[in-house]
């Protein structure tokens, strides 16, 4: 029996609100239950699957990171907003997650860093929000439903047509089958020359000597990922998850990056499968992370499958097998690849420590490897961008055993 079920929630505090303050914003899941809270952001209408984040800063890169696209995320730290939001912080499409969740209405900014309040700047970028909601208890549910679908509704009224809702909510798509990175993906190549700033902490060095041409494939790029890839003193080049294999080629690429991005993998790789296929026949390095880590797996004869609740957070311990060492690193994927799906050909080269789930895997004869997490963090801590270091002397010893 669901003890969750057609159950409402009034907010966690209500002392936080001011009595001049209408509860004018719901949240409901889809198996019933529903959250009164107070609107913040765009006032518009949002659908999407909901889960939750645990870091405790990086709010801003977190709602831009187009992995994302299409969620509601609840933050289980409670202070979200309080050093408002720049340009600097942002990583990719702003406008395409469905929108946040938190638990204290956000105050005013107070940091050096800060161009416009939190609230301005998601009001620009049309992302709703709710405060007031008892997060630990939403976090709770979804740990228990493992994929759920979220409606935000801002009534200023605070009357709500619930049962309507409801059933607007019963027909919106479960995140398996969508292929959402189509809807992000860039719509024609271009050159990204912006190099790592230097506010953030990098282990990636510049070899002035060796500039190799990389063509990153753009699933949702996040932006911190090609500042790492221009730090190797590379030529970078985005490309549409949609161009042709003879447009790479004439770029003359030395090595391929399958970038991150939002949907079902395996939604993404029937719909450029054609276009990967050319790549890894081009037996040149590629480097993936998130969905291109996925997609490189399910390229091979691996599967992918939903996980229960996902990894989000910035604090997840992973193990890398060959150096016997733990990583601290950043995560957002609700998919994995099913390690007993996984082909000869691919070996495990990093395990997460929470789960025993697959973090990283590397080609047994093709120069290929890849990691489930981010290296480039934004938010989160740095100790994996060694592997970027390590993309750039895969192209070298490449191309000098070529010669």
């Amino acid at each position: 029996m669901n003890k969750f079920k057609d159950i409402g929630y009034i907010p966690f505090n209500l002392n936080s609100i001011n009595k001049n303050h209408t509860l004018d914003s719901i949240l409901i899941l889809d198996d019933g239950s529903y959250f009164l809270g107070r609107s913040f952001g765009s006032k518009k209408e949002s659908l999407g699957e909901i889960c939750f984040n645990t870091s405790i800063s990086g709010y801003q890169e977190i709602i831009t990171d187009p992995s994302y696209t299409g969620q509601i995320i609840t933050f289980t730290f409670p202070h979200i907003g309080n050093i408002g939001s720049n340009k600097f912080d942002e990583e990719g499409n702003t406008n395409s997650i469905a929108g946040i969740v938190v638990r204290q209405h956000p105050t005013n900014e107070s940091n050096w860093r800060s161009e416009i309040s939190f609230n301005e700047w998601l009001i620009k970028n049309d992302i709703p929000g709710i405060s007031g909601i008892d997060t630990r208890l939403l976090t709770k549910i979804i740990r228990k439903h493992k994929s759920c679908n979220a409606l935000i509704c801002f009534e200023k009224s605070g009357n709500f047509k619930i049962e309507e809702l409801k059933n607007k909510l019963k027909k919106h798509p479960k995140m398996d089958g969508l292929n959402l990175s189509s809807s992000i993906t860039t719509k024609k190549q271009y050159k990204y020359t912006e190099g790592v700033h230097e506010l953030i902490s990098s282990e990636v060095y510049n070899l002035k000597n060796f500039k190799p041409k990389i063509a990153v494939i753009d699933f949702g790029v996040k932006q911190n990922i090609l500042r790492h890839l221009v730090n190797l003193n590379a030529e970078v080049s985005v490309f549409s998850e949609n161009a042709s294999i003879e447009d790479i080629n004439n770029f003359k690429p030395d090595g391929i990056f399958l970038s991150n991005g939002p949907g079902d993998p395996s939604a993404t790789e029937i719909k450029c499968r054609k276009l990967l296929s050319a790549l890894f026949q081009l037996k040149i390095p590629v480097f993936g992370i998130c969905i291109g880590h996925q997609l490189i797996g399910l390229s091979f004869g691996a599967k992918t499958n939903k996980m229960p609740q996902g990894h989000r957070g910035a604090n997840h311990p992973v193990k890398n097998l060959s150096k016997n060492k733990v990583e601290i690193t950043s995560q957002n994927h609700g998919y994995q690849i099913d390690l007993d799906s996984l082909p000869n050909c691919l070996e495990v080269t990093h395990t997460s420590l929470f789960d025993n789930s697959i973090e990283g895997i590397r080609h047994r004869s093709l120069p290929i490897f890849s990691v489930q997490y981010h290296p480039e963090a934004s938010p989160g801590p740095t100790e994996s961008s060694y592997l970027f270091n390590e993309f750039l002397n895969l192209i070298k010893e490449t191309k000098n055993a070529k010669t």
